[in-house]
């Protein structure tokens, strides 16, 4: 009886054995013809064995499931989440089938993202950068677009898990670029590795004079999008906390500091602001623009001296720095308005036509004080409409009729905008 049971129970395993290879030949084709809803039909038939399936049969059901819901990109976003997971279980076994259809899926991902993208779906897009970095977890820079487009979206709570995983990871999205002159036609060209640019210079010796280039971090601008997130959530503390982490671990860091600024002057702080960006600018006192902030803070702040100060320093490192000009003009003629108010007020003696006089004139100095500020604006950018007519207003008062009808005629030939 032993025997005979053993028997029956070993042709009873046989043939179950033969039904899930049956099955699997069954997706397999079905598979091979894009018959996706057949295909996914078989499996399920499969699904009540899987707890009988060897090892190789378990790696090539996950491979076939895989495929299946992947439908060669026409899957769901759910579909194609679930294709990931039982394509990484199937690698085993199918790895060079796996990594083949991957690549193809990263690419299609990749397309579709742009598409959103391109189309400010910035949601969508998002969701599909994220699913490219769940398949390459070594090109974490798809996981940084994947936060950075859900800022776009907005989704905020969204972007801050996505921004919190690449804290953790210590993501910086520093990448060093490779770079040789073409001397066919003397033109800086890039390349995708070192090894491909060696090649180039010393091998074909098509290029010559080869530089290497170091991308900045993106360690300030994930630490303020995410102290950003705080603040609009209402949460400051945990702002600046974030903030302060990050600066423990890069204290030297720049990009940290102004976006601890940024932070600063986000919540109303225009002290701790001014504060931070004069650190930020000892550290690279060859930045017109920092030179710049700080003259608008100084602006904003009622200190028109030192903004100037800040402004013309600016210049000095940016002499095409044409924010710069227009502001110092915008602060020169700042103090018009307590010299009308004054003049307004007068009244008809002899003494007070003699102070409306002195104030007239000093109205007039003004202007004049102005107007190489507003030339000089004119000049970097000849489209400047609010440059071109401040310009004509001056040159009204001042009675210089043949310089203000020149400019009246270029603010028409302008049409609108700034």
């Amino acid at each position: 009886m032993k025997k005979q049971l053993i028997i029956a129970l070993a042709i009873s395993i046989s043939a179950f054995s033969f039904a899930q290879k049956k099955e699997l030949k069954a997706v397999e084709k079905a598979v091979k013809s894009n018959n996706f809803a057949e295909a996914k039909a078989a499996l399920a038939v499969v699904e009540p064995m899987l707890g009988s399936l060897d090892e190789k049969l378990m790696s090539k059901y996950n491979y076939l499931k895989g495929v299946a819901l992947y439908a060669n990109g026409a899957g769901t976003n759910a579909d194609i989440d679930a294709a990931i997971e039982y394509l990484n279980k199937a690698e085993s076994g199918y790895k060079v089938e796996v990594n083949q259809l991957k690549t193809d899926m990263v690419n299609k991902i990749l397309e579709k993202g742009n598409k959103a993208y391109e189309g400010k779906k910035f949601g969508a897009a998002s969701e599909y950068f994220e699913k490219v970095y769940s398949m390459r977890k070594q090109d974490t820079i798809y996981l940084y677009y994947a936060a950075a487009t859900a800022v776009n979206a907005p989704d905020y709570d969204r972007a801050l898990v996505l921004y919190e995983k690449l804290k953790n990871l210590k993501y910086t999205g520093i990448e060093t670029k490779y770079y040789a002159v073409n001397k066919e036609n003397n033109e800086k060209e890039a390349f995708p590795n070192k090894q491909l640019r060696d090649v180039a210079v010393k091998t074909s010796k098509s290029h010559v004079s080869p530089t290497e280039e170091t991308s900045d971090s993106k360690r300030g601008e994930i630490v303020k999008n995410v102290a950003l997130i705080y603040i609009s959530n209402g949460d400051n503390d945990k702002a600046i906390q974030a903030i302060q982490d990050a600066k423990a671990e890069a204290p030297n860091d720049i990009n940290l500091i102004l976006s601890e600024a940024n932070i600063y002057y986000k919540m109303g702080n225009t002290e701790k602001f001014k504060e931070l960006m004069e650190v930020a600018t000892k550290m690279d006192p060859g930045n017109a623009e920092l030179q710049y902030n700080l003259g608008v803070i100084s602006a904003e702040s009622d200190q028109p001296e030192e903004a100037l100060a800040y402004y013309k320093k600016a210049i000095e490192l940016d002499p095409n720095y044409v924010n710069a000009y227009i502001n110092s003009a915008a602060l020169v003629l700042g103090k018009e308005e307590a010299l009308i108010t004054e003049m307004n007020g007068l009244g008809t003696s002899a003494k007070d036509d003699k102070r409306y006089e002195e104030l007239r004139e000093q109205r007039q100095t003004l202007y004049r004080d102005a107007i190489p500020f507003l030339t000089k604006a004119l000049e970097i950018n000849p489209k400047s409409r609010n440059a071109a007519t401040t310009l004509m207003n001056i040159y009204s008062v001042l009675g210089e009729t043949d310089k203000y009808k020149a400019m009246k005629a270029k603010v028409e030939d302008m049409g609108g905008g700034q």
